[in-house]
């Protein structure tokens, strides 16, 4: 039984609380590793999935959300990225889950689905609870999109937040998702664990033209390990939880590197320089656009079967619309409809032994989506760990059948790219080991009672 020391110290603790329920609904269909997901997280209320791609982050959230709305007897509202909904439907037909899509409009269901572009057009008063998927989208910090998203989440009672690269190579970016969730706020967090050179709370302020580089105090980064995964739950395969991976053993997956010689020189150059700096390094991507594409060409035409060709310039995907047979392009100004037509298209059947090519930018149509019948890509590298992560994970997830193959492209002066999204993949997994040790810390310790006496007042006060 504690006693009224041990209530105190726990008082001082930051850390998220029970504020949630006993689950009622648990679809047989579930692995078991997920059945104990929902299980915590329902429980628990307003918390955060870092889960990897392919573990069913979207079977999660859809039961999740049937669990509330059924103890609310309210709706709930999931936002997605464009594209993204029409795919959330489908699996909730597969877990016989009535969710319908919404634009702003009335709809009659316990699940509304929406894109985070919509979100403008929703009341929080008419909701339960709201649900993000691929919830890195909150971790700019000074971001409109975010502050949208967090203050349309504020009131409610129940949230949800879901990602598989929940903030790879900055640790102090998890600081919007607690706040989103409605516990420490990012900078109330970053005064806690954290310290910067300038020993000031300045997140966004230069001094000598560079950001504050932030680090954990001396005695602070496992209490902020513990804190995180006291509202977040992180797993990149079911034995992170404790369940066998017999089941989601993927196949293999080989990166190779493809350097391009630039044939057009820098003006007033007689011969080619390696770019130095981001400056450089955009001027040489934007001079051999030509280049880069035609060795993309080359390597698609040597596929039987379907491929994804990711780009970063718009001239990079129309010079590769133009140049390869039975292509299509989704960019910025794709209409929404036909996304979902040009999804449809790739996807079907018949696509698995049709040489089709989908072109696109992994920050347009490079997340949420469920590309397991394509097992070829292309890639032109940019310094964003994430995009990479996001769209070689488009193909390369649980349902993918045949060993997976990523072509990089890329000039000479690019080679400073590959090695920081190496840098950052390291950054990544030292962060994901980091929350699962905490993760499993937490579920195992057992509560000693070291206070069994009670206290007594000495005689002579």
């Amino acid at each position: 039984m504690k006693n009224e020391y041990q209530e105190f110290l726990e008082a001082k603790l930051h850390k998220g609380a029970d504020s949630g329920f006993k689950p009622t609904f648990i679809p047989d269909k579930l692995f078991d590793f997920q059945k104990f997901t929902i299980d915590w997280s329902v429980r628990r209320g307003r918390c955060a999935m870092f889960y990897d791609c392919g573990l069913g982050k979207t079977a999660l959230e859809l039961t999740w959300a049937e669990n509330i709305a059924r103890h609310t007897n309210k709706p709930v509202l999931i936002l997605t990225p464009l594209a993204v909904s029409a795919q959330t439907i489908r699996e909730g037909i597969k877990f016989d889950i009535d969710c319908k899509r919404s634009s702003g409009e009335k709809v009659k269901s316990n699940i509304v689905i929406t894109n985070y572009e919509k979100l403008c057009h929703f009341n929080w008063q008419d909701f339960s609870a709201c649900v993000c998927d691929e919830s890195s989208i909150l971790k700019s910090f000074d971001g409109a999109r975010k502050q949208e998203i967090t203050d349309f989440m504020r009131k409610l009672p129940y949230r949800l937040l879901a990602t598989a690269t929940a903030s790879p190579n900055n640790y102090i970016e998890l600081g919007t998702s607690s706040e989103a969730l409605g516990y420490m706020g990012y900078m109330d967090m970053l005064n806690k664990y954290f310290k910067n050179e300038q020993n000031n709370s300045c997140v966004n302020r230069r001094h000598f033209g560079e950001a504050p580089k932030w680090r954990f105090k001396g005695h602070g980064e496992i209490p902020f390990w513990r804190y995180v995964t006291s509202w977040a739950r992180a797993c990149r395969k079911p034995s992170d939880l404790g369940f066998s991976d017999t089941k989601f053993i993927l196949p293999k997956l080989t990166e190779e590197k493809h350097i391009i010689n630039a044939e057009t020189l820098p003006e007033g150059f007689l011969f080619n320089l390696p770019a130095k700096d981001l400056r450089e390094q955009r001027e040489e991507r934007k001079r051999t656009v030509k280049e880069r594409c035609e060795k993309v060409l080359s390597l698609v035409s040597n596929v039987k079967g379907p491929s994804i060709c990711w780009c970063n310039l718009n001239d990079e995907g129309d010079l590769l619309e133009t140049i390869i047979p039975n292509s299509r392009q989704v960019d910025g100004g794709t209409p929404y409809e036909e996304r979902e037509d040009i999804v449809e298209w790739f996807t079907k059947d018949e696509c698995t032994s049709n040489k089709k090519t989908l072109i696109s930018k992994p920050k347009v149509f490079g997340w949420g989506l469920n590309f397991q019948h394509c097992a070829h890509l292309t890639y032109f590298p940019s310094h964003s760990y994430e995009s990479y992560y996001q769209a070689v994970r488009r193909c390369w997830r649980f349902g993918q059948k045949n060993e997976v193959k990523v072509d990089i492209v890329a000039t000479e002066g690019e080679r400073k790219v590959f090695e920081n999204l190496h840098q950052k993949s390291l950054a990544a997994d030292r962060m994901f080991a980091n929350l699962v040790a905490e993760m499993n810390n937490s579920v195992n310790m057992e509560k000693i009672d070291m206070f069994t006496e009670k206290e007594s007042i000495p005689k002579w006060l």
